[in-house]
C-alpha cells in the first residue's frame, strides 16, 4: 500500500500531501557536489536527507527515479558571475589537469557516501556530459526573448523575464529591494540589468575547460547545468526538486527563471530544502575556522574535536535532528549520540537470541504505525528514533526475562527494526561486522564452558569478569551462553 506523506513545500510555503504527477512513478532530482574539493558537512547532510526522503519513497511503494548531478564545470567563485573558474584555479594550485581534479574529488565524493552507506542515485550525470543538452536550452531561451548575447557571453535577462514571470516565487523576497541592494555592475557593465546572470560564459585564451558553441568558445553558467539534466532525465515537469537552503536564493531561483523561459512551467511541483550546520551555536564555514570535513569528523583529527565518531554515529547524530531544523555540532551533542546508537545496535544485536513465549503480552503494532505517521508527516526521522529507542527498552527487557513477547510479535518487532533501522534508516552495525571479534569471543566462551564443565569455577569467573571489565556481558540460559556489548 502506497502511503499518504505529506511534505513542506518551499515553492508554497506550507506542508503539502505528496501527490506525485504520475503516481506510482516519482521524479526526484537534488543538486549534487562542485568536485573541486572535499565534500563538506552540509553537503553530506542534505545528502543523507535525501537519501532517507530516496529509501522511504522506495518502501512507501513508489518508484523513484532519483537524479543527482555532479558540478565539474561553470561554477564561479561568485554566484554573480564573478571571479575565476573553481576547477581552473584548483588545478592551477595543485599542478593537475581540471578534470584530475575532478576525478580525485568525485571518487572522494562517492568514498564519503559509501562510508555513510548511502545508495546510489538512479543516474548521477555530469554537467561536462551535458554540453549540448545546455546549449540547446540556452538556444530555446533566446529564441523565446529571455536572454541575449553580448561578445560571445549570454545572459538571462531577469527584468524581461519578471515581467511575465513571478522571479521571486521560490523565497517569496522583494524584487525591488534585490535591485536596490544589488551593487552597480562596475566592470560588469556588458550586463543590461544587475540581476541578470550567465547562460554561458566567453572562454578567456587560457581559459583551460571550454566548448565550442554558436556562440565561439566558452563554457555554460553554474545554474543552466541542472536545468538542462533535470528536464532531460525527468521531463519538463517533475516531482520533486531538493537541495540545501543555501541554493534557494540564487541556484534554484535561476533554475526555475531558465526553465519558465524555455517551458513556460514551473520544474518541480515540489521543493524541499535542509536547513544549515552550527558548531557550538555558531554557523559552520571555512572562514569562521569552525568547520570541519567528513574525515576529520571520523578521525577526530580537528581542534574542535575531543575525539573521531564513526561514519554510522554520524548519520545516526543527523538524524536526531528534523531535515529543515538547525543541526549544531558539539563534542557533547556527538558523545550523546555515540552512546545512544550503540544502545540500538547492541539492542539490534540481541533480537536473534530473544526466545518468543505464548504468555507474552507485548504488542508492537502501535510502535510500526507511530513510525510509519512520522515518516509521512514530513519524514520526521527524530520521532522515529524515540520510537525505536522504546523497540531497544522492549528487546533489553525480553532479553533479561523480565517481560515475554509471543511469536508473532516478535516477528513484527524484528521487522520493525529491519524495516527503519535498516531499510529506510540505511544505518548499519559497524561492530558486528568484526567477525574476527566474534570467533574469538566464541573461542572464549568455550573455554569457560569447558571450565565450568570441569568445575573450575575460579577459572569461569576469571573470564566472565574479565570480558565484563572490557565492556562484554555475558548471559547464560538453558540454551547456551550469549555476548552482548554494555
Amino acid at each position: 500500500m502506497i502511503h499518504q506523506i505529506q511534505l513542506y513545500n518551499t515553492l508554497t510555503r506550507k506542508k503539502e500531501i505528496f501527490e506525485p504527477l504520475n503516481a506510482p512513478h516519482v521524479g526526484m532530482y537534488v543538486c549534487g557536489p562542485t568536485v573541486y574539493s572535499d565534500v563538506h558537512l552540509g553537503n553530506c547532510r542534505t545528502f543523507l536527507s535525501f537519501d532517507l526522503i530516496f529509501r522511504y519513497l522506495k518502501y512507501s511503494g513508489f518508484k523513484v527515479r532519483y537524479v543527482r548531478n555532479i558540478t565539474d564545470a561553470g561554477h564561479l567563485e561568485g554566484d554573480r558571475d564573478e571571479g575565476d573558474d573553481k576547477f581552473a584555479k584548483r588545478a592551477k594550485l595543485e599542478q593537475l589537469e581540471p578534470m584530475e581534479i575532478v576525478q580525485k574529488y568525485t571518487l572522494g565524493f562517492h568514498d564519503v557516501m559509501r562510508m555513510f552507506n548511502a545508495l546510489p542515485p538512479s543516474i548521477e550525470p555530469t554537467a561536462t556530459g551535458h554540453i549540448i543538452e545546455q546549449i540547446e536550452m540556452i538556444k530555446t531561451i533566446m529564441a523565446n526573448g529571455y536572454a541575449y548575447e553580448v561578445d560571445g557571453t549570454i545572459y538571462f535577462d531577469v527584468e524581461k523575464y519578471s515581467a511575465a514571470y513571478n522571479y521571486t516565487i521560490l523565497t517569496n523576497r522583494n524584487l525591488e529591494d534585490m535591485l536596490a541592494n544589488t551593487r552597480e555592475l562596475g566592470g560588469q557593465d556588458d550586463k543590461h540589468g544587475r540581476l541578470d546572470f550567465a547562460l554561458w560564459i566567453k572562454a578567456k585564451p587560457e581559459t583551460l575547460m571550454q566548448w565550442a558553441s554558436p556562440w565561439g568558445m566558452g563554457f555554460p553558467g553554474w545554474h543552466i547545468e541542472c536545468s538542462a539534466m533535470s528536464a532531460k532525465y525527468l521531463g519538463q515537469e517533475f516531482d520533486i526538486h531538493g537541495g540545501g537552503m543555501d541554493l534557494a536564493a540564487t541556484h534554484h531561483t535561476n533554475e526555475i527563471a531558465q526553465s519558465e523561459a524555455c517551458s513556460r512551467h514551473q520544474p518541480a511541483k515540489y521543493w524541499m530544502h535542509t536547513n544549515m550546520l552550527t558548531v557550538n551555536g555558531t554557523r559552520m564555514s571555512k572562514s569562521k575556522g569552525n568547520g570541519f570535513l567528513p574525515g576529520e569528523l571520523f578521525t577526530g583529527n580537528h581542534p574542535l574535536l575531543n575525539k573521531g565518531y564513526s561514519p554510522m554515529t554520524v548519520k545516526f547524530f543527523m538524524f536526531q535532528a528534523h531535515y529543515r531544523s538547525t543541526l549544531d555540532f558539539s563534542n557533547e551533542a556527538l558523545e550523546a549520540s555515540e552512546k545512544g546508537f550503540k544502545r540500538l545496535m547492541n539492542a539490534v544485536s540481541l533480537l536473534p537470541k530473544l526466545v518468543a513465549n505464548e504468555e507474552g503480552t507485548i504488542q508492537i503494532d502501535g510502535l510500526k504505525e507511530n513510525c510509519i505517521n512520522a515518516m509521512n508527516d514530513d519524514f520526521n526521522s527524530p520521532v522515529v528514533i524515540a520510537e525505536l529507542f522504546e523497540a531497544t527498552r522492549i528487546i533489553n527487557t525480553v532479553y533479561d526475562g523480565t517481560a515475554k513477547i509471543n511469536a508473532a510479535e516478535l516477528d513484527k518487532l524484528k521487522t520493525l527494526v529491519n524495516d527503519f533501522v535498516f531499510e529506510v534508516f540505511g544505518l548499519k552495525d559497524e561492530e558486528s561486522s568484526n567477525t574476527e571479534l566474534n570467533e574469538v569471543l566464541d573461542m572464549v566462551i568455550a573455554l569457560r564452558k569447558e571450565a565450568k564443565e570441569n568445575k573450575d569455577y575460579a577459572i569461569s569467573d576469571q573470564i566472565r569478569i574479565g570480558l565484563q571489565n572490557i565492556g562484554i556481558q555475558l548471559k547464560d540460559s538453558k540454551e547456551g551462553t550469549t555476548w552482548s556489548k554494555n
